[in-house]
């Protein structure tokens, strides 16, 4: 099933590569007017039929400059994010500082710069990047990842609740795992690629590791989907049964 997305201004973060890249295609293929957003320029500077921008997350001044910039925007994708390793005992403060900052409050200050042009035209859609290892399954060492994952699905349940009469709606994305340039430097800083790789692939159900255009098509799905709201969906392949 394809969706049209004509004349709707979608801003991506973390679109050099990724989920994110995929997923600024994937909405360009759908006919909507894209603005990519990420500190790696180099990696935006390679997208095609797209508008591009410089943006940090963590730099509140950067992120009411992009997001002024964008004009109108109809559908907010949150994708920026970072994945801890370890357990309770094994996190410091400074890593709780910053996978909280990256991975939820970078959301709250787009969508606090977003939102309110959505609530005055009476329509919009953010999508909001979580993850299977969060409040939907327990995984082993990935303590922060995962608490911060699940503080990604109080926030966007709590966006859909009090905007839903404003006629905005608001999902998150939890996804298994999923081939990427990240993964691949996750593999390889185990020492050990390819049976890191092999590990990875065993626990999935389907055998297999997600593409990134897999999560790009479901992401493109929530921003016409006009009657889904404040859910987490799952894409993991398996994973979380």
């Amino acid at each position: 099933m394809s969706f049209d997305l004509t004349g709707q201004r979608v801003l991506v973060t973390a679109a050099a590569q990724g989920i994110g890249r995929a997923s600024a295609e994937a909405f360009v293929r759908a006919g909507a007017s894209v603005l990519a957003t990420d500190l790696n320029e180099s990696g935006l500077a390679t997208l095609t039929g797209c508008d591009t921008a410089r943006l940090d997350v963590l730099n509140a001044a950067s992120v009411a400059q992009v997001c002024a910039q964008a004009g109108p925007v109809d559908v907010l994708f949150n994708c920026a994010g970072f994945v801890h390793g370890g357990t309770v005992l094994d996190c410091t403060e400074d890593e709780l500082d910053f996978a909280f900052d990256l991975n939820v409050k970078s959301m709250i200050r787009m969508v606090q710069a977003v939102l309110p042009g959505m609530v005055d035209r009476g329509s919009g859609a953010i999508i909001n990047m979580s993850s299977v290892a969060s409040s939907v399954k327990g995984v082993p060492n990935r303590c922060v990842y995962s608490t911060t994952k699940a503080a990604v699905l109080g926030l966007t349940k709590s966006i859909a609740a009090d905007y839903v009469a404003s006629g905005i709606r608001c999902n998150a994305i939890c996804p298994g795992t999923v081939q990427s340039p990240s993964l691949d430097d996750r593999l390889a800083a185990t020492g050990d690629y390819d049976t890191a790789r092999a590990d990875f692939i065993a626990r999935q159900p389907l055998g297999r590791i997600a593409e990134a255009s897999e999560i790009a098509d479901l992401a493109v799905y929530l921003a016409a989907a006009t009657y889904t709201t404040g859910q987490a969906h799952c894409i993991d392949g398996g994973w979380a049964l």
